[in-house]
């Protein structure tokens, strides 16, 4: 599986330059004013980790390899939403045509416009502003009341259960009454006390604010530090841009001068994964090093079949090195010679950088 994240906010707080800078190339058109994107701006980014690159340097020296193995990373494709503005679900703006593109995103991510903008001081442009972004915090509340008004469409269109009902369509209706409640008071679907089955039961309704939320602040350089509010991530669109022109070795240099550890992409991407429970397990040989992207708590049957669906079907056991391990044994032969690696079971839970081979039946 591969982490999908859609990207929202109001015109004019920076979503399409963040965007472009994620990717490291002006694929979005950016432009000072609103509805600049018009259909979603769609681009798939690797997951920044550094332990592939030593993975496949432990290889190419374990083989006597000439060049090293190829790195495949896991992956996040990033949605580029058009920008929404008040009244978009009663087809402001461009009304809610691009909702439906949310929907099909893992996470939702919320660029807010923290940053002061010269270009926009005066005149028109500053006209055209206003139009969008404001401040952040109510530029927040318009996101979010957007996105509530348009899940309470969807929960209107519900019918309540005719004769004879199942147990589901009693579930789905008793969701469907406690979320529209909710929803009218103007809390996000996720923030409801759901059981877990009306969750489950709720899960085709494809609410919009049933997912997992964090909010990029788009800030200047000089307030990177700042203290924002929780599941807020400081980020400056600046920066990303200036960093997506250098190969990866400025890039460490250029964050090291900011005094930053990890740059914005890094952190967007690992604010996803924690939000929505995802780690990675490797596989590492001659033909190639990968990252694989689970559900933390997945077997290793289950694991396997992310690998191919065969390998789920004819699972015999996996043999298993944590990364640490494979490191300092030099790869599989050393981590085999010094007791380092374990067969494990169909029901062995996967963690975080386990290095697994999957022994798979005929």
């Amino acid at each position: 599986m591969n982490l999908s994240i859609a990207i929202v906010g109001l015109p004019n707080v920076g979503k399409s330059t963040l965007f472009n800078a994620l990717l490291k190339k002006q694929q979005a058109f950016v432009a000072n004013y609103p509805f600049a994107t018009i259909e979603p701006n769609i681009g798939v980014v690797p997951v920044p980790d550094a332990r592939l690159q030593k993975l496949a340097e432990i290889e190419k020296e374990e083989h006597k390899m000439t060049n090293l193995p190829p790195i495949i990373p896991a992956i996040v494709k990033f949605v580029d939403i058009a920008g929404l503005v008040k009244g978009a679900a009663e087809g402001e703006g461009l009304g809610n045509k691009f909702l439906s593109h949310i929907r099909e995103a893992d996470a939702i991510c919320q660029v807010v416009r923290y940053f002061k903008d010269p270009s926009a001081s005066s005149g028109q442009a500053q006209i055209i502003i206003r139009q969008g972004s404001v401040d952040p915090e109510s530029d927040f509340e318009v996101v979010n009341t957007e996105l509530i008004l348009a899940d309470l469409q969807t929960l209107e269109n519900q019918k309540e259960p005719k004769k004879n009902p199942t147990k589901e369509d009693l579930l789905r209706w008793s969701a469907v009454q406690k979320l529209k409640t909710a929803s009218n008071e103007g809390k996000l679907a996720k923030d409801i006390g759901l059981t877990e089955e009306e969750k489950g039961a709720a899960k085709s309704l494809q609410l919009l604010t049933m997912k997992p939320m964090f909010i990029v602040a788009n800030v200047d350089e000089e307030d990177l530090k700042n203290n924002y509010p929780e599941d807020t991530i400081a980020v400056c669109a600046k920066i990303e841009s200036e960093l997506s022109e250098l190969s990866e070795e400025e890039q460490k240099d250029y964050l090291k001068s900011l005094g930053l550890e990890k740059s914005g992409l890094e952190k967007v991407i690992e604010k996803g994964y924690e939000m929505l429970g995802l780690i990675s397990f490797l596989t590492a040989g001659e033909k190639e090093v990968r990252a694989w992207t689970i559900k933390k708590g997945m077997n290793a049957v289950d694991a396997a079949g992310v690998i191919h669906t065969d390998f789920s079907k004819k699972f015999i056991k996996a043999e298993v090195v944590s990364f640490d391990d494979f490191v300092s044994n030099n790869g599989w032969k050393g981590a085999r010679a010094n007791g380092k690696s374990r067969f494990e079971g169909r029901d062995y839970i996967i963690k975080d950088g386990d290095v697994i081979e999957f022994k798979i039946g005929s």
